[in-house]
């Protein structure tokens, strides 16, 4: 059974890929055999995460991408075949919130939060798509947010284009599904992860408080959510297209 889990062979795209659940799905499965292609937009924590792939056995690359436009998301993908010869595994990792009331976002803030949460979702998977329909094969895992589930008046554009995300993974699935190419997503709760504390500290949450709204009553760890990548990139959820799958440590005491 173990074996539907392995990756060898097969190549992996992920964005975000330097810090939190990028890195951290990047590392689980580099662990199962799959080489790496690690996407973002600072070059420095990119290598630092390639260079742990690499010491375990895996091939590895950094690139800094702008994620948010359509060129340079097809340019990644280009760079992946002329380095690899294929992309199986396209994890859209990257993202990010900013929280503050409805009224005092600006324009340009609203347009960046859509641009980063979901156009770069749109853009990257219909370049990484074309690669898998030819060779007939492919997963896609986009990393979503309790967020999308829940009214947040204080992040409101931002769980509105995780939504977003919900919803095209199911539209993306039904599109590409019967020809090999399955298209998922994980709702992460609380995770562990250098945005979510910064945004904290700046609202003068605690790591305590956090970890309250999972019920567990601790925050996820990157790699616990990497292990439901592996899932959905692996031959172990052969059977499971169009499906968002809400990883939160069970319900937490103000229902988040």
């Amino acid at each position: 059974m173990t074996s539907r889990f392995e990756l060898d062979g097969r190549v992996a795209v992920i964005t975000g890929g330097g810090t939190g659940i990028g890195r951290g799905a990047a590392l689980v499965l580099a662990e199962h055999g799959a080489d790496v292609v690690l996407a973002g937009r600072r070059l420095d924590p990119l290598e630092s995460t390639a260079k742990e792939v690499m010491a375990l056995g895996r091939r590895a690359l950094a690139i800094s991408t702008d994620v948010t436009t359509a060129s340079a998301c097809e340019q990644l993908i280009d760079t992946t075949l002329a380095e690899f010869g294929r992309v199986d595994i396209l994890v859209n990792s990257a993202g990010g919130a900013e929280t503050k009331s409805i009224f005092k976002w600006e324009e340009d803030d609203f347009e960046s939060v859509l641009a980063l949460n979901f156009k770069a979702v749109w853009h990257l998977s219909k370049a990484a798509a074309k690669p898998m329909l030819a060779q007939g094969k492919g997963a896609i895992v986009n990393i979503s947010s309790g967020a999308s589930l829940l009214a947040m008046p204080q992040a409101a554009p931002y769980g509105a284009a995780k939504a977003a995300v919900n919803n095209l993974t199911g539209s993306m699935a039904a599109a590409w599904s019967r020809k090999g190419v399955r298209v998922n997503t994980i709702a992460c709760g609380a995770v562990r992860a250098a945005t979510l504390m910064d945004e904290a500290e700046k609202l003068g949450l605690d790591e305590h408080t956090l970890a309250m709204s999972n019920g567990l009553g601790r925050l996820g760890e990157p790699d616990e959510i990497g292990y439901g990548v592996l899932f959905f990139a692996s031959d172990a959820s052969s059977f499971c297209s169009g499906q968002t799958l809400y990883m939160h440590g069970a319900p937490g005491p103000a229902g988040i």
